[in-house]
This record gives structure tokens, sequence and C-alpha cells, in this order.
């Protein structure tokens, strides 16, 4: 079916809601009203559509800027940085193997991935694959959009990039994501799978944007929807989007799901939205308290023009029987150790990682001002946590890590449990950057990242961690490598977005990391790279899996992988 055929069969419901106050103050987001998909099918199984490949010659993917609403401030010293590694007991990968390399000459390929209980999917820019959890390739390398093979429009003419991949464990569904970026109309797709195989059928939807291109959208799990936020560009940037979907509707496979959006503009406080949002996305079998909202958060910086260093807590309370009802706030601004985002290069701002055997530098994606992907959060009984990170300048000159655990996140206030500054570069001269972080049933963490010198250390994707009795505010098990890399990358200076920690349900402790590397010296020749540990600290809760999903409720009752 052609776009035009597309347009002239679907409407999309729109209410806007009065909202033009909130233009100079966006501390609460302009109600876009609700809509449904544009477009609906069941596809074939996955296994039987012949996956489709993309070959290009090397180009880098549009990275949109919002413009210089961010005006620099003071570059003050981070007095919570770790300026070594410290201990040696971080556990060794027991899963290490390459998935996608670089088939479309794309830069960059934001490596992203998802474990399930059978198998762990990788997707970046513009692949996906399919695994076993030993590392056995079941389907692919296929070009994104294969996962939309007949099901016309857009989201199957267009493989644009901006992956995500997640694995609702509860409802035991797989959730596959890319926007569109022909326009003029455009798109978020989703593809949820009919059950826990993700080589199988799959529930697609198309859901319009309207002339707004949706960069760098990100997905979050929570128990009534499947939340997303976008950065928005209607010719200038126009602020960030704020979706939720109703993720029942989706399970099941209704055409007709709804979805309740929100915009926040810059307007005059731009520090408020920074350059993007993050929403929660659920890990473990608690789910969040009876009532609780959905949280999104950022970051604002006073050297890019925010009055403070904080995180931005953002509450999102969706109403989906009547979904005018529905509110997306900004609760609570919550001051942090002094960081700097604004990390002074050459010869830009934005490629200051350099590596071994070439002057061509990397991206270190600090300037973006906003946390990496995910924003993991736990129930944990005793309380809830919110974990996440993103790439600062940890010393002079020197890329590291801003981490933060959060909780309490609907308290008033919420609190900055603990917070640090990774960067042993301090002391080793080894740039870190580029992280995701996860947490298990025990409160143990997981932080995974790029690291590369202009020495010896050629990209590599390597990880550190705590344990929930660690010294709060450090990473004090030592350092442990998933793949070193061999090769410097020459030409683009992109580097990826972002990477994913996510967490084992089969277990609820392995952690399971996919990051990029370099096996050699050339243009653009990354290859992805999955691993795999676990802390032998972390007991296991393994789920009783039922028909219709996973039991929910006292995990401690719970035996047996599977009936």
């Amino acid at each position: 079916m052609t776009r035009t055929i597309q347009r002239a069969c679907f409407t999309v419901l729109i209410v806007v809601a009065a909202g033009a106050a909130l233009a100079d103050e966006p501390t609460a987001g302009v109600y876009r009203g609700w809509s449904k998909a544009v477009k609906f099918d069941v596809s074939p199984p996955l296994r039987t559509i012949p996956p489709q490949l993309v070959s290009t010659p090397p180009f880098n993917l549009v990275d949109p800027d919002p413009g210089d609403i961010f005006p620099p401030g003071p570059q003050v010293a981070d007095p919570i940085v770790q300026s070594r590694v410290i201990g040696d007991r971080i556990p060794a990968p027991t899963v290490s193997f390459d998935a996608q390399g670089n088939i479309s000459g794309v830069s960059p390929p934001d490596p992203v991935g998802e474990v399930g209980l059978d198998h762990y999917v990788a997707m970046s820019n513009l692949h996906f694959t399919v695994y076993d959890k030993t590392g056995t390739l079941l389907y692919g390398p296929a070009a994104t959009n294969t996962l939309w093979s007949g099901f016309g429009g857009d989201c199957q003419d267009d493989n644009s990039g901006d992956p995500i991949v997640l694995y609702d464990q509860k409802a035991n569904r797989w959730i596959l994501t890319q926007f569109t970026a022909s326009g003029p109309e455009y798109f978020n797709c989703v593809a949820i799978s009919t059950s826990s195989d993700p080589t199988d059928t799959y529930y697609r939807y198309a859901f319009s944007t309207g002339t707004a291109f949706p960069d760098y959208p990100k997905y979050g799990v929570w128990p009534d929807a499947y939340y997303i936020s976008t950065r928005e560009f209607d010719g200038p940037f126009v602020g960030v989007g704020a979706y939720a979907v109703s993720r029942q509707e989706m399970i099941d496979g209704n055409p007709n799901p709804t979805l309740i959006s929100f915009l926040v503009p810059p307007g005059g406080t731009p520090y408020n939205v920074g350059d993007g949002l993050l929403p929660a996305d659920l890990d473990g079998w608690s789910d969040p308290p009876a009532g609780s909202p959905h949280y999104f958060v950022g970051t604002m910086d006073d050297n890019r023009g925010a009055p403070q260093d904080a995180i931005t807590l953002w509450k999102f309370d969706a109403d989906f029987d009547t979904p005018a009802n529905s509110t997306f706030t900004l609760a609570h601004t919550i001051p942090v150790a002094a960081f700097n985002s604004a990390f002074p290069c050459t010869p830009g701002s934005r490629d200051c990682i350099p590596q071994p055997d070439t002057a061509n530098t990397l991206d270190i994606l600090s300037y973006r001002r906003r946390p990496m992907h995910r924003l993991a959060y736990r129930n944990f009984g005793t309380h809830e946590s919110l974990v996440t990170n993103q790439s600062v300048e940890g010393a002079t000159g020197i890329a590291g890590l801003r981490w933060y655990e959060i909780r309490d996140p609907d308290g008033s206030p919420p609190v900055i449990y603990q917070q640090g500054t990774y960067a042993p570069g301090a002391t080793d001269g080894i740039h870190r950057w580029m992280g995701s972080i996860a947490m298990d049933n025990g409160g143990n963490m997981a932080l995974g990242y790029s690291a590369s010198d202009d020495t010896s250390v050629y990209p590599s994707s390597w990880y550190t961690g705590r344990l929930a009795g660690d010294t709060l505010g450090e990473m004090p098990q030592g350092e442990g490598s998933i793949i070193d890399g061999t090769g410097s990358q020459t030409g683009s200076a992109r580097w990826g977005d972002y990477t994913a920690m996510t967490v084992d349900p089969a277990d609820d402790c392995t952690f399971w990391y996919v990051n990029e590397y370099v096996p050699t010296t050339s243009t653009a020749g990354w290859q992805l790279r999955v691993g795999a540990f676990k802390f032998s600290e972390c007991i296991a809760v393994a789920p009783i899996l039922f028909e219709d999903g996973f039991e929910s409720g006292d995990i401690s009752q719970w035996s047996s992988s599977k009936p």
C-alpha cells in the first residue's frame, strides 16, 4: 500500500488543548490529544520473511541539533570523581560474541540489544539479528524494515534507524522499533511479538507524529503503557515529545490502541528538557506501587545555560479512559554534584576521544545534555530505584561517566541516594564514555561503556560494577572487558549514540551488554559485541511461566523457569 493510499484510509484524531502560556515556562507538557495507530497488521512469522540487507556508500546518519539554546557557563571541577580503578573482583564474561557489523557503511551504529528467556536480539543502524543465548545466529542480519515487509507505507519503505528493542518480561513479548525519516509525514514504527519467540509473528503498528520528525526515540515498559520520548523537529527544534500507548491493547493485538501525546517546548527555560528526556523501563518482577505515575528524567548543567546542575524528574499520569485528564509535568528539579557536559576539545565540541594510530577523534556525546539509555527502574519492596548515566568531562580533558541512583521517585522530594563520576582516566589516561547502567535483583549495579586512548587502547567495550553493600558513590569491583578493540575508526567521527545494559529475566541476575568496537582500522568498520556476566552474590530468581505470560506477585514463591 502506498503512503498516499495509507493516508486516505486512516485518520489520526488529535485533540489539541490550549497551552500557549506554557511556551515560556516549560514545566508541563502541552497536551496534544490522543490518537490511534494509522496502520496495523499481523506479520507472517519473521523466520519465513527473507532478510533484506542495506548496502550503501559510507554515510553519517542525521543528528539534528536544537541550535544554540544552551549558552556556555562556568566550568566547575567535578567533586565526586573516582579517579582510578578500584578492586579486582569484577566477574569475567560468561558469554561474548560478535553481532552484526557495518553492512550498510553507516555511522554511528547506535548499538542496542535485549535479552529474553531464550534469546538475545541485537539492533543497530540499520540492521538487526536474533541469537540464542550461546550466540548462535537464528535470524539475520536483516535490514530493520524487514520487520515491516508487506506492511506498506514508510515503515516498510524506510530503513531510517535509531532502533530500540525491549523485552516485556511479564507479558513475555518483544518490542522492536524504528522511526521514519523520509517525510513529509513521520512515523514511529512499533512491532510487538505475539509470543516469546522473536522469530515468530508480530503485531505491527505505525503511529504518526504528523510533520514533526521524532528524532532519538526512546521507549520504556510500564504496567499500564509503553512510554516513548522523542526530540521533535518541525523544521526547527520544537521540543521534547512524550507519549503513552496502552500496553494491554498492544499485547492483545488491538488494531486501534490509544496513544496519548504531549510536547514540552523549550520556551524560556530550555534547560528543563535539555536535549532529551528518558522514560523509565521496568526491571524485575515487582510492579511499581499502585497508582504510581510513569517517570521521565533529564539533566541540566550550569555550564550549558541552566541555573544549576540537577536532574529533572517528570511524571506522566496517563488516563486511557479519559485521555484529556492525562498530565505530563516537571515534578522535581533535584540538585546533584557539579558536573561538566561541555567538554572543550578540538577540532569541535563533539569529536573529543582520541584513538591509536590516527588523528581521527570520536564523538563524546556529553554535549547532548541528556541521560543515556536506559533509565532502569526497580521496586525492591523496601524502596524504589531509578538508575541512569551520562557522559561528562571527568577530569581535565578526560571523558568519564556520571551515574545516579534516585530513590523514592514518587516522594516529596525524591532522593539522590548515590551518585558518582567514573573517570579512572584521570590516572591512566583512558577515556570512558557512552555508558549504560542497570541493577540486578540484589541491588548490585553494572555499568558498561566505550574506552579508548591515543596510544594503546583501541575503542573497546568495557564494564565495571558495585555490590549493594559497597561504599556509596563508587564502582569498586574492578574493571572487565567484553572485547578489547584492535583497530581505530577513521573517516567518520560519529560513534554510537547509546548502548544497552539489560538484565536476564531467566535469573534476574545476569547482565547483558552490547556495544561496538573496531576489529581493523578502517573508515566505518565497527562491529557489535554482546557479552554477559553476573555477580556471584546475586541470588537467582526464576519465575513461573503461564500460558498468558508470567505470574506476578511474591517472587520468593516462584521457582522453575518453565512449567
